[in-house]
């Protein structure tokens, strides 16, 4: 097989879903991608309008040394000029190089009142809550701008919950006797002019960190590694009992370390896995429930997490490569649930592998392993230390402009035809070069507006939080209910979390968790780092957990399948997303907090891997053949009971697997002889 041939069998695209149909379904589902039709002339403005952005934030994240208030207050009024350049109003009447008049009024007025406040911040922090009726104005307007775009770009689960927060905090304003005017006086100061609200933590870390790592991953994405990921994960697991699955589980795995959207993820990977498990003979249910798990663990995934990991490590106050390597046993348990899943339906099914002559050989995938460098190179950057975060992202970006330039040089001169010049070539591949660049900054700003507007709304969430003593009051209330049962107070967060997460992007997501679902863990008695990690985790399951699986709906309508069907088959292929936080909020050395020695971390993961077996087994009802009930039921219990800390409770999980599937090889034998 020839290379080119290799190379078109490797990244799917003989079986990949048509484009055009990837581009209706993430308008349908992901609202980043409801965006307005610029051609011609107007494009090429917008385009430099946002390239220009994207460089200014490189800039100014590396060598501004002004004050936060003006940093903030200028990259969020940018933020609203883009934001209303990218999103529209109404996605069902988009129309090509059409900008309102209304929106045209929003934009300017908007943007200036943050311009504004970046312009005269230290005359504003003078004043205090003094400020003049002027600048109450300016901050409701520039509030209320923000708001509207993030409807557009967000959506309204989250300005449901801002909205009632605000409510409640003009309630507890009026409780102490405050006229309208003061209490709303107050509010805007504390949620416009200071660092609690829409330039709060969320913001800070979004513009510092989260940026440069969307603009990363941008750039990285233009090299080709989401192709030779899905290349690596045929080679790996392609040949084995429904190899499909296997892929998407692993290629979802790897892309999600890069990607900071669970819908992008499925629709990315599973343009291409869906159809060949479907064809290997999934149910399309099955196929699209396996993308959108996978692709949802992409955002637990280190080391970048969806870019939570840069709001955890500012509000756990730990090194970020600390929060990265503290997530790596939960994600592992994770992705291995999904894939013992899919394991266990295969051999049910009676599936077969892909034909190992159709796979990406092992001499291409080590030609092209390069690809992967400047991964390797944020990793390595932040581990050591050697640089700052903001070095380690720009120097990370500058490799992946050097590699991305190397692959299209590589693949240019490996298709030039004898008869063509090697100069021309070299000249094309520069200016294509160019153009992917100046197309990674501008898809690294659009990236950003949708972050950065999620995180100015958890400021507000968290800055109300503040205002009102709300935590104390939600902690109190938790723990009175739970009493001494931990366990109570557990699921009542549990349930909180998966509420408030529906249809929330992770970093706006987490920001919400942490202002309010772990301070209630904290108080309880779980480590911080646990808390952290298990209102996380269930904040981020909201993306296949119905009614709101958004994750699953895209994953459905690429496998056109039934979506509640679809996102009923992913919570149960998530499972472990629902028993790991529980497991590291009793058992904090998963998270490699409080050892006492390695051995304790991996009869853990043991233990939870054999747990999660057994569950599995039960919920997909076949080992070695089909099982009945009453045994689904035990092997249920003795996984949960693989899950409990403590070698008694080990034991007896262990004892019934082994009985179950000692029964079923006897059984087995007999119904084969």
């Amino acid at each position: 097989m020839d290379e080119k041939k290799i190379r078109g069998s490797e990244t799917g695209t003989e079986s990949a879903a048509p484009a055009s149909d990837l581009n209706d379904i993430m308008r349908k589902y992901d609202r980043e991608s409801n965006t307005r039709i610029w051609e011609g002339v107007p494009k090429i403005i917008v385009s430099v309008f946002l390239a220009l952005f994207s460089l200014y934030c490189i800039y100014m994240t590396l060598f501004s040394t002004a004050l936060p208030e003006t940093r903030l207050s200028l990259f969020l009024g940018f933020i609203l000029i883009a934001g209303y350049l990218t999103y529209p109003a109404n996605k069902k009447h988009v129309r090509p190089n059409t900008l309102p008049i209304y929106d045209i009024a929003l934009m300017a007025v908007g943007a200036f009142c943050f311009f504004y406040f970046a312009a005269n911040a230290h005359a504003l922090l003078m004043l205090t809550t003094q400020i003049k009726p002027l600048h109450v104005v300016l901050g409701v307007v520039g509030i209320l701008t923000l708001i509207e775009l993030c409807r557009r770009c967000v959506g309204l689960p989250i300005l449901c919950i801002v909205g009632v927060l605000v409510i409640y905090a003009f309630y507890n304003q009026f409780s102490y006797g405050a006229a309208f005017y003061q209490a709303l006086k107050s509010i805007i100061y504390k949620l416009f002019y200071t660092t609690s609200g829409v330039i709060g933590t969320p913001t800070n870390v979004c513009f510092t960190y989260i940026v440069l790592f969307i603009i990363f991953g941008a750039f990285l994405e233009r090299t080709g590694i989401a192709n030779f990921f899905i290349s690596f994960a045929n080679r790996l697991a392609g040949w084995s009992s429904g190899g499909p699955a296997k892929v998407a589980v692993i290629s979802s795995a790897l892309c999600g370390m890069v990607s900071g959207s669970s819908v992008g993820n499925t629709v990315t990977t599973g343009s291409v896995t869906i159809p060949m498990m479907k064809k290997t003979g999934y149910k399309p249910e099955f196929a699209g429930a396996v993308e959108a798990a996978a692709s949802t663990g992409g955002q637990i995934m280190p080391p970048i997490m969806g870019a939570a990991a840069f709001l955890m490590a500012e509000y756990m106050n730990l090194p970020y490569a600390k929060v990265a390597v503290k997530a790596i046993l939960p994600a592992v348990l994770y992705f291995a649930g999904i894939f013992i899943s899919v394991h266990l339906e295969a051999k049910k099914l009676g599936l077969k592998g892909m034909d190992r002559r159709e796979l990406p050989k092992w001499s291409f995938l080590a030609k092209n392993c390069y690809l992967i460098l400047p991964l390797v190179l944020l990793v390595w950057l932040v581990a050591s230390g050697a640089k700052t975060m903001a070095y380690s992202a720009a120097l990370s970006i500058l490799a992946a402009v050097v590699i991305g330039f190397i692959n299209m040089l590589h693949t240019a001169l490996s298709e030039k035809a004898p008869d063509e010049k090697t100069g021309a070539v070299i000249w094309a591949v520069c200016q294509k070069a160019a153009k992917t660049v100046a197309d990674a900054l501008v898809a690294g700003a659009r990236g950003a507006i949708t972050v950065a507007v999620a995180c100015a709304m958890a400021g507000i969430i968290a800055g109300c939080i503040t205002v009102t003593g709300l935590a104390s009051t939600l902690i109190n209330a938790i723990v009175q209910v739970a009493g001494n049962a931990t366990i109570i107070g557990l699921l009542l967060t549990m349930v909180c979390c998966i509420v408030l997460g529906m249809g929330v992007p992770t970093t706006a997501n987490y920001c919400i968790m942490a202002s309010t679902c772990a301070p209630i863990l904290i108080q309880l008695g779980f480590p911080a780092v646990a808390a952290h990690f298990f209102v996380f985790y269930f904040g981020i399951v909201a993306d296949i957990t119905p009614p709101v699986a958004l994750a699953a709906y895209a994953g459905s309508a690429i496998a056109k399948s039934n979506p509640m069907k679809t996102g009923i088959n992913a919570t149960k292929l998530a499972i472990a997303a629902f028993i790991v936080p529980f497991i590291f909020a009793y058992s904090p050395e998963m998270l490699l907090e409080n050892l006492s020695g390695w051995y304790e971390v991996v009869l853990i993961v043991v233990s939870s891997l054999v747990g999660l077996f057994s569950i599995a087994a039960a919920l997909n009802g076949h080992l070695l053949r089909a099982i009945p009930i009453p045994f689904r039921v035990l092997l249920a219990a003795g996984g949960l009971c693989m899950m409990i800390p403590g070698w008694v409770t080990d034991v007896i999980g262990f004892a019934v697997l082994v009985l179950i599937l000692g029964y079923q090889w006897f059984a087995k034998k007999k119904e084969t002889a």
